[in-house]
This record gives C-alpha cells, sequence and structure tokens, in this order.
C-alpha cells in the first residue's frame, strides 16, 4: 500500500469517526497514532506523542489561551456584557432595527474580552433577544443577528481562533490579533448595514426601541465604562507595544477581576464557577491541539499536501482561483464540522499551499477566520444557530438560518474586500510590529 494511499484511507476513517460523533480530539489522535505506527513503527509514534505532548504544555504561547478565556468569563460572570449591551441600546436602540444594530455593537465589544463566538453568541442573546421580542423584532432578524454577532468572537481580538493558528503555522500572535482590528471593525459595520437595509425595505422587522434622555445614555455608558476600559487597555496597550499578547490577557483577567469584586456585580462563587469554565475549555483545546500535532506528522509522511498541491497548481486557474477552490472547500465542510475542528484538520494539508502560492500567512489567517465565522452558521450544524436556538425555544430552527442569509452574504462581500484590500487586515500589524 503507498502512503498516499494509507493518508487518504486515513482521512476517510478521520470523518467516518466523526460521523458516527466521536469527538474531534479522540478521531484525530487514534487516525495519528495508527498511521504513524504503521509507516514508522509503534515506539516512534508512542515517542512523538511524549513529545509534542511535553513541546505543546510548555508552550509559554499559549499561555493566552486560558487567560483570555477567564477575562471573558468573568465579563459573562459579573453581567458587564449586559451593562456593554445596555450602552448600545440607549445610544441607538430608538431607531427602526436600533436594537439589532445594538447586539451587533455588544457583540463586537464583547468579543474583545472573550474570544468566543459561541459565549459572545449566548451572553449578548440572553439579553438582546428578550429586548427585540418585547417590540415585536422579526424572528428572523432577531435570532439571525444574535448568530452572525456572535461570530465576531472569532476575529476581533483576543481570538482563541488566531492564538491556535499561530500555534499552527508559527505565526506572531501579536501580530495576527492586531491585523484582525480593522477587518473585525469593517464587518461590524457590514452588519449594522445589512440591518439597515433590511429595516428600509421592511420596516416591520425592526421597529423602534423606547427613546432614552441625553441623561440616560450618559448613564449606560458610564456603565460600560469597566469593560471598555479592560479592551482600550488590553488591546490599546497590544497596539501601542506596551504589552505582549501574553502580557495584555494577563492584565485583562486581572482587570475584569477587580472591576468585578470593587463593584460587587463578582461574587466569590461566581468567580470560582468562571474559573472551572476556564479550566474546562482550556483542556478542551489542549487535547484538540495536542492531537493535531500528532495527525499533523502522519499527513505529512503520506505526502497529501504535496499532492494535492500538485493537483490544485496543474488547473491552471492562478493563485486567487486555489485561493477560491480553498474557500469553497472550507464552506463544504463547515456543513459538517465545527469552525475549530476545520482549523486543525485543514491546516497541514492547505497552508503549505497558500505559502507555496506567496500569500501573506497573516493576511490568510484572517481570511480563514471568517471563513470559519461563515462555518459556525452555516446549515445543518452551524454551532452558533444552535445556541441561539437554545434561547429562542419557540422559533424554528429554519427560522434561524433563514435570518443569517444576510450576515453570511455581508462575510463573503468581507472576504472580497480583503482580497481586493490586503492591507486592510496587514497595516496595523506591519506598521505597528513590522515583518
Amino acid at each position: 500500500m503507498s502512503n498516499s494511499l494509507l493518508g487518504f484511507l486515513g482521512i476517510v476513517a478521520l470523518f467516518a469517526l466523526l460521523a458516527i460523533r466521536i469527538p474531534v480530539a479522540f478521531a484525530m489522535f487514534l487516525v495519528g497514532i495508527v498511521g504513524v505506527s504503521i509507516l514508522n513503527g509503534f515506539g516512534p509514534a508512542v515517542s512523538l506523542l511524549a513529545s509534542e505532548s511535553f513541546t505543546l504544555a510548555s508552550n509559554q504561547d499559549l499561555v493566552v489561551v486560558p487567560l483570555f478565556i477567564l477575562m471573558g468569563n468573568v465579563a459573562t460572570q459579573s453581567g458587564m456584557s449586559r451593562s456593554l449591551y445596555d450602552a448600545a441600546y440607549a445610544w441607538i436602540g430608538q431607531v427602526r432595527g436600533g436594537l439589532a444594530s445594538a447586539t451587533v455593537m455588544g457583540c463586537a465589544g464583547f468579543a474583545a474580552l472573550s474570544g468566543s463566538s459561541i459565549a459572545t453568541a449566548l451572553t449578548i442573546g440572553s439579553v438582546s433577544l428578550k429586548e427585540m421580542a418585547r417590540f415585536k423584532y422579526n424572528r428572523r432578524l432577531a435570532t439571525g443577528v444574535v448568530a452572525a454577532g456572535g461570530t465576531l468572537g472569532i476575529l476581533i481580538p483576543p481570538s482563541t481562533a488566531f492564538v491556535i493558528y499561530a500555534i499552527l503555522t508559527q505565526q506572531s500572535i501579536g501580530r495576527l490579533f492586531l491585523a484582525g482590528v480593522l477587518p473585525g471593525l469593517m464587518l461590524t459595520g457590514l452588519f449594522i448595514l445589512a440591518i439597515t437595509l433590511i429595516c428600509w425595505f421592511m420596516p416591520h422587522y425592526g421597529p423602534p426601541g423606547a427613546k432614552t434622555s441625553f441623561r440616560e445614555k450618559l448613564l449606560a455608558l458610564a456603565g460600560a465604562l469597566p469593560i471598555l476600559t479592560i479592551v482600550l487597555l488590553t488591546i490599546g496597550g497590544l497596539y501601542v507595544g506596551l504589552f505582549s499578547p501574553i502580557e495584555a490577557a494577563a492584565v485583562g483577567a486581572a482587570l475584569a477581576i477587580l472591576f468585578g469584586f470593587v463593584l460587587r456585580s463578582l461574587s466569590v462563587e461566581g468567580l470560582v464557577v468562571a474559573l472551572r469554565d476556564s479550566l474546562s475549555t482550556t483542556a478542551t483545546v489542549m487535547l484538540i491541539l495536542i492531537s493535531a500535532h500528532i495527525l499533523n506528522p502522519f499527513i505529512a509522511l503520506t505526502h497529501i499536501p504535496l499532492a494535492v498541491g500538485s493537483f490544485l497548481t496543474s488547473l491552471d486557474i492562478g493563485p486567487y482561483g486555489i485561493l477560491l477552490i480553498i474557500i469553497l472547500v472550507y464552506i463544504v465542510l463547515g456543513c459538517f464540522l465545527e469552525g475549530f475542528s476545520m482549523l486543525v484538520l485543514t491546516m497541514p494539508v492547505f497552508f503549505p499551499i497558500v505559502m507555496d502560492l506567496g500569500f501573506d500567512p497573516i493576511w490568510y489567517g484572517v481570511i480563514l477566520v471568517i471563513v470559519l465565522e461563515m462555518a459556525m452558521i452555516s446549515p445543518p450544524v452551524g454551532v452558533n444557530a444552535f445556541m441561539v436556538k437554545s434561547i429562542a425555544k419557540d422559533v424554528p430552527l429554519s427560522e434561524i438560518f433563514i435570518g443569517i442569509l444576510p450576515f453570511w452574504g455581508m462575510m463573503i462581500l468581507a472576504v472580497i474586500i480583503l482580497a481586493l484590500f490586503p492591507q486592510i487586515a496587514l497595516i496595523l500589524p506591519n506598521t505597528m510590529i513590522g515583518s
């Protein structure tokens, strides 16, 4: 049996294991360890497991993962996310579609703390969906905007997806974080544009909310000052070079806890819950990463990346044509896999091809994360759609997916804009950190 055939059978076995709902970490581990054992022997496979586990566990860059996760969990437990939504609601909620736009803004702000799409959708959705229902917003628009807005959690830094991409591709976490800022703001603006257009043509979809006085606006903004301060200090400190990503994560987590206790919005029990949830999420991320580092050598030994690269380049459709095919593959995979799984599964195959085409790895990382966002709201899996369904139990899943469509289209537009103007993603990392 040739190595390439063995690799193909390994990939088929991997998807078969995922189809019967074996957790992605265990599926990758099993295929990787068995594949390396067949090619190099059981002894080298066990040695690979030991060395990769130790290398990842001692990787200092990964410290940002539990710290940013903790920051987001503490913000959730202390109610900071509610104050952020309230501030956006007070300022723009009274215009047509304003509650939906406030939801997007709340998602964008909370994304700068959580780094998680699911956490963003659940946290902001639990607040905003009730308000939009109270003002009789169309259910498609209300649920669609929460599901789509939640995806900003993995684009606007700090982003767990950027950290994992950096580890898998040996890129700078700081540069990736800075690269996500302007595209994240751009996508936020495109989502608000979609809401404005929907409510322009169908006014009944987004009736105006309650009017607020200027004093109420200022009070709401003052209530959001703690979370805004944390975002400005962590991301701003990273931008001006005051903090490294690890230091920014530590400062953000410490400030979230400090503000929570000083403002008496965080209890000891709430902190314990945040710590427990952060530990569980971090363990899951580490297990998937270790499994990916077992699977990747097996994929490399089978020469599948070279075979796929040779096939794509033989099509003679140019670098952007090949990039389009890769994006289409991700969109199809997104119908069956969640974004994080796709990231670790496909990186050893597609990343070498992208580098051979001469694309900037930081720019490609931003493009990839937006495509992963699309996967998180694509049927039939659409993890974020199911999270919204868990809050809006009376809304059929089909209605949620219909409501997502305009925002999915805006994500495609964002990818096109970034392909035409890559400096949108590269100007901050190139000017603040350099190549």
